[in-house]
């Protein structure tokens, strides 16, 4: 059989081609996968995406921030700059075994000039709408550069500052905590400009301080603790004197107020006394002598006597020597002043006034009313 030299020339051609194109494709496919993986890349969450353009009119920083995901962009005119948005926390310390082993401690001045040394502990993140102009300021991606260097330099001023107005002993006691919060102040004042936004500013250890300066404070210290002890016991030695003075007036008030009492119950028996033996006088009477005496007579006579009964032969003007009206009017009176003895007024004055009993009737028929007094026989001589 007789081969075509023509035909065999045309099938090697076709190869050639074939391979010649599938070579430039997956050339071409090659060159788009790399192209298309240069030209994407992935904003992390907790970060924001700045886009910066190298060439055309527009080129610089762009404002608007990118969000996370995947960003499309053209790496030979474009670059995309990420910026961490969390929370960022420093440490500057002389601990080697924390934050830098170098010492990155932070000094400062009070208004005497001492020098006072602490470790400083700043939380800040960056706000992601301000991200780009702080890229732009700065040209910076790498936030832990600008906080050791921009921020530390900031954080310093402002406790510097802040500490130049303040004595020692006050920075050393009570005033650390204002100390504190104007330097968070004035570092918040002049970094939220620029995008940071300052979460925290603290101290991480006590105040160092050279020890003769720390001696001083603390015999100072030591004083005024005296002194305020000191104090409390004179109040509380005054307020012991003032105690005993208020209890001895009152006992001396009380004292007065007893004899008072004693002296005022002692002039009410008196006047009580008095103003009884007054109405017993005022009302005596013939009628009520006779009567008494009958009551008080055992029946039996002397067995010697001219011819009268001696207890019934009284002399009553010795006892009572007022007219009878003048008398009566003055009985009531009395009897009136004596709340105890006003429901038997009535009964006291018929007893002392007109209606006389039978004087010889042995059987003691004459007036019974009470009377305020067992009267005193007066015998007639």
């Amino acid at each position: 059989m007789t081969t075509n030299p023509y035909r065999s020339s045309n099938l090697s051609s076709g190869a050639k081609t074939f391979a010649r194109s599938a070579v430039i494709s997956l050339v071409v496919l090659v060159g788009a996968c790399v192209v298309g993986s240069a030209s994407c890349t992935r904003v992390d969450p907790g970060h924001v995406g700045i886009r910066v353009k190298l060439a055309g009119s527009s080129r610089g920083v762009q404002n608007a921030p990118i969000v996370t995901g995947w960003v499309a962009y053209n790496p030979l005119t474009e670059l995309v700059v990420e910026f961490p948005t969390s929370v960022q926390n420093i440490v500057w310390t002389r601990d080697a075994h924390e934050g830098s082993p170098s010492d990155e401690s932070i000094s400062f001045a009070s208004s005497e000039g001492v020098s006072i040394n602490a470790d400083i502990g700043l939380a800040f993140h960056i706000d992601a709408d301000k991200a780009p102009r702080l890229y732009a300021r700065f040209r910076q991606r790498d936030v832990l550069v600008l906080a050791h260097g921009y921020i530390r330099n900031v954080v310093r001023e402002a406790l510097n500052e802040t500490a130049s107005t303040m004595p020692v002993q006050e920075i050393y006691g009570a005033g650390k905590t204002r100390l504190l919060n104007e330097s968070l102040r004035k570092v918040t004042d002049r970094l939220g400009g620029d995008g940071f936004v300052i979460d925290q500013l603290t101290f991480n250890s006590a105040l160092r301080l050279p020890d003769n300066v720390v001696a001083a404070i603390n015999r100072a210290m030591e004083a005024t603790q005296n002194a305020i002890q000191s104090e409390n016991q004179v109040r509380q030695i005054r307020a012991e004197a003032e105690q005993r003075v208020t209890a001895a007036r009152g006992e001396a008030e009380a004292a007065r107020q007893r004899a008072s009492g004693e002296a005022d119950a002692l002039l009410i028996r008196a006047r009580a006394e008095a103003q009884a033996n007054e109405i017993i006088r005022l009302s005596m009477t013939p009628a009520v002598i006779q009567y008494r005496a009958l009551q008080r007579w055992d029946g039996q006579l002397p067995t010697v006597n001219s011819g009268q009964i001696p207890m019934l032969t009284m002399d009553t003007a010795q006892i009572v020597n007022l007219p009878e009206a003048e008398r009566r009017a003055r009985l009531q009176e009395l009897l009136r002043a004596t709340p105890a003895n006003a429901a038997a007024a009535n009964a006291a004055s018929n007893a002392a006034g007109g209606t006389t009993n039978n004087t010889n009737n042995t059987n003691g028929t004459a007036n019974t009313a009470a009377q305020p007094a067992q009267p005193q026989m007066v015998p007639t001589p």
